[in-house]
């Protein structure tokens, strides 16, 4: 009997539809369609049912990250998300994270320890089990690969401890 494909959420918060034109120096000339067409070709390489979606609205990010919690149509195996400007600001988009009995990835194209003084903290990020910043489009890529090697049923012994957790071995 074949298990069914391990579901994968990724989501681009605002901004992110502009990719490619908005900042180039910065993000990259990588357009939103070209990173999602890569990161489905990755998925079905690894297996992975993925489903990518983006918002510019904080509610509808919440929204989503909650339907995602394992009940439901919408249940996600794991999430990656890139809150953008939201990850400096949003308490609101931390609990939901931290809401959902998922693995999280938050990912940025960016290196944000290396921008501007306010983009340096991530209040989202301490809500996920990691955070791959800095690699362009590499850091979504990898993101998916973390999470399609943690979610195998052969795997689920090696998995990451929750965040501020350390291994006891």
């Amino acid at each position: 009997m074949r298990l069914a494909p391990q579901r994968v959420l990724v989501l681009h918060g605002p901004n992110l539809n502009l990719l490619g034109e908005r900042e180039p120096g910065i993000y990259g000339s990588v357009t939103l369609p070209q990173l999602d067409a890569s990161l489905h070709a990755l998925a079905c390489e690894l297996g992975v049912s993925l489903t990518t979606r983006q918002s510019n609205s904080e509610g509808t990010l919440i929204d989503w990250i909650q339907a995602a919690r394992r009940q439901g149509p919408d249940a996600q195996d794991g999430l990656i998300i890139n809150p953008g400007g939201y990850t400096h600001t949003s308490v609101a988009i931390h609990d939901a994270l931290r809401a959902v009995s998922i693995p999280v990835v938050e990912v940025h194209l960016s290196n944000i320890l290396g921008r501007e003084t306010f983009r340096q903290v991530s209040v989202t990020g301490v809500a996920c089990a990691g955070v791959i910043m800095g690699l362009g489009p590499a850091s979504y890529l990898l993101a998916l690969r973390h999470l399609a090697s943690i979610l195998s049923p052969a795997s689920a012994q090696d998995q990451a401890p929750p965040p501020g957790k350390l291994p006891t071995h």
